[in-house]
């Protein structure tokens, strides 16, 4: 039975998955601090928020739909991520880890 939503292994990876994004995205070009960094730090911090408030929510119905969003700031994400190594920004095999594990979380979530 479920607590609460810190005991979801989906909520675990997306905040791993947002800690590492920062941690990636603080090398960045400084002149993307307000374009791509922000724009891509605000989406992955979605996801484990959208689950998160999701889950305190009272009904099933709601539920789902904060998972909703949670996947589209994860499609988000996941596309930023792509534009930011076609820039150069980061190196392919580190956007090529987070892309796979933003993979591992939208199937979590698509499993929910």
């Amino acid at each position: 039975m479920l607590r609460n939503y810190q005991d979801l292994q989906v909520w675990k990876k997306a905040m791993d998955l947002a800690e590492e994004v920062y941690l990636v995205s603080s090398r960045f070009p400084k002149q993307e601090t307000y374009g791509i960094t922000g724009q891509l730090r605000r989406s992955v911090v979605s996801v484990p928020a959208n689950i998160a408030e999701g889950a305190e929510r009272p009904g099933p119905r709601q539920f789902v739909q904060f998972l909703g969003v949670a996947s589209g700031s994860l499609a988000e994400a996941e596309t930023l991520l792509m534009l930011a190594s076609r820039l150069g920004f980061a190196d392919s095999i580190r956007i090529q880890h987070l892309l796979d594990q933003a993979g591992d979380i939208g199937r979590m979530i698509n499993g929910l």
